[in-house]
């Protein structure tokens, strides 16, 4: 399969690029972080001599950059099987402390960075693709949520949404939409805001669960939000 993944650079997405390119998908890895990206690039030639995995340096935030991103992507595979939408940002103010320019940011990445991902890639899926959203339990309805994740898990909540609408829109073309709300995971996002708590998972072991999840789960699922989580965030 030809899989992109954006935010590879660190956390969740580095390992999940790993693990999909251990077993042989063409994956494409996205990320603002040039060092990291070759360093993830290193890391795969080691595990798997001959690897595929493809590193494009951007912003996807940026109409310039995303434009930038989206030649590359049609020039090295044209086509798209997999979309996994994982860069993220987390601001921790409280809302009396939130900025215009801190929800610009937020939102910028968090939900407008996918919007332009998906509409950036969506004429080059066809049916039986699948674009997966990496959302967070503080976006999901009814969740405990936190003090000073107001901006975060707002943007978050609205990715699930919108899943819920593309899944809607884009089911004559036969393309899957779902979002996977992630409870702690240790990255260092979860240690920014939780600076004196331990995640009940590792980065390395919900990757696993989302390179399953990635491949297979449009079998099964479209336009569902599933909480992935077994304690409280």
């Amino acid at each position: 399969m030809n899989i992109v993944i954006t935010g590879a650079s660190s956390g969740i997405g580095y390992y999940t690029s790993l693990l999909l390119s251990d077993q042989g998908h063409q994956v494409i890895a996205i990320s603002r972080n040039a060092k990291k990206l070759s360093m993830l690039k290193a890391e795969v030639g080691k595990r798997k001599p001959g690897s595929k995995l493809i590193i494009v340096t951007g912003d996807i935030s940026d109409e310039d950059s995303l434009a930038k991103i989206t030649g590359e992507i049609k020039s090295q595979i044209g086509e798209v099987h997999v979309l996994i939408n994982n860069a993220g940002i987390l601001v921790n103010k409280s809302f009396q402390e939130l900025t215009s320019k801190d929800w610009s940011n937020s939102y910028s990445t968090n939900v407008f960075g996918v919007v332009n991902m998906i509409r950036a890639l969506l004429p080059m899926m066809n049916a039986g693709s699948h674009i997966v959203n990496i959302s967070s339990m503080g976006g999901f309805q009814g969740s405990v949520k936190f003090k000073g994740l107001s901006a975060y898990s707002s943007g978050k909540a609205a990715v699930a949404n919108l899943t819920e609408c593309l899944a809607e829109e884009f089911k004559d073309l036969k393309i899957a939409v779902n979002c996977l709300c992630l409870g702690s995971v240790q990255t260092a996002m979860f240690s920014a805001a939780f600076p004196t708590m331990k995640a009940s998972r590792s980065a390395k072991e919900i990757s696993r669960y989302i390179a399953e999840f990635a491949i297979g789960g449009q079998n099964y699922f479209n336009g569902k939000i599933i909480p992935v989580s077994n304690s409280t965030p």
